[in-house]
């Protein structure tokens, strides 16, 4: 995130000065008080000046002192190998982003040009050594989630989750991403299911330690080219003509969105692609916070397209 601060001590010049005073005047911009320092904390800054050849040397020159803070961002992705974890990563180091992922398989064996621009740290978030990943990050990103029993549930979605915000605020991270689920517009009695428990325990987490800068997105279905096994399922054949008929015909199904588990049929899918743009989005914008819904992630993913 850059931010400017000009300090300006403008003189001006008097309007019968000859047309042959501008060639002067630039050359003493570059030739005389030119100065450029650029630190390793990413901050430079600019002076220059410029002063008329018929102006006396104690008269007041014109001088713009500039000041720039420039944001190295470097993201922590967990579970970044897998479908999800993956598109973020690559959608990050499409946008120069320094890309560290975490996940019990680390590095994936497809290959792939941006591959080779991210660190791959295998290893298991209950047990990881997070001085050997966190330090430096400006914002950690969680794509841990997974089926299984009642108890398997509660302790990928929530438990793992909850252990990796706690690191991430100790460790001083400002910024920390959770990709959830849309609800479905479920009964409560299935949303007490320990995949939506221990989601819904994760989005607390990260909204309590993270009031004014934890994200949490729910996408309902995600579609794209998905790797089980070494095999491509091409899930954008299903999610791509799902989502455009949904969003066509939106005007003619919003009464049914009041009714029991209707987001099953009537929630469009998100594309992986666009939830991997709008987590870039929510990194690099200090006022993406809060929980976005699926609309506010298609919206998300636009303004970072355009």
């Amino acid at each position: 995130m850059a931010s400017f601060l000009a300090v300006p001590a403008i003189s001006t010049p008097p309007f019968s000065l000859p047309r042959t005073s501008f060639p002067t005047r630039l050359n003493s911009l570059f030739q005389n008080r030119s100065a450029l320092s650029l630190s390793h904390s990413h901050r430079f800054g600019v002076r220059c000046s410029y002063a008329e050849a018929s102006i006396n040397e104690d008269s007041t020159s014109a001088t713009i002192d500039v000041v720039a803070d420039v944001r190295s961002e470097r993201i922590v992705v967990l579970g970044g190998s897998g479908f999800v974890g993956s598109a973020i990563c690559k959608a990050a180091v499409s946008k120069g982003i320094e890309v560290v992922s975490v996940s019990r398989t680390g590095r994936p064996t497809y290959p792939g040009p941006w591959v080779d621009e991210v660190t791959w740290t295998p290893g298991d978030v209950f047990y990881l050594n997070w001085d050997e990943v966190l330090p430096g990050a400006t914002a950690v990103v969680s794509t841990i989630g997974g089926f299984g029993s009642e108890e398997q549930m509660l302790r990928i979605n929530g438990e793992a989750n909850v252990v990796a915000v706690n690191a991430a605020k100790d460790y001083g991270i400002p910024k920390f991403v959770l990709i959830s689920v849309h609800d479905y517009n479920l009964p409560s009695f299935l949303l007490s299911s320990g995949y939506f428990t221990g989601k819904r325990k994760a989005e607390s987490e990260v909204l309590s330690k993270y009031p004014n800068s934890g994200v949490v997105l729910r996408p309902g279905f995600i579609y794209g080219k998905r790797r089980v096994d070494g095999f491509e399922i091409p899930l954008d054949l299903i999610g791509e003509p799902l989502e455009r008929l949904l969003r066509a015909t939106e005007n003619f199904t919003k009464p049914l969105n009041s009714l029991p588990a209707s987001d099953l049929i009537l929630a469009p899918p998100v594309s992986v692609d666009d939830l991997a743009l709008a987590v870039i989005s929510s990194i690099t914008d200090d006022d993406f916070f809060g929980v976005y819904t699926i609309e506010q992630i298609k919206e998300a993913a636009e303004k970072v397209k355009v």
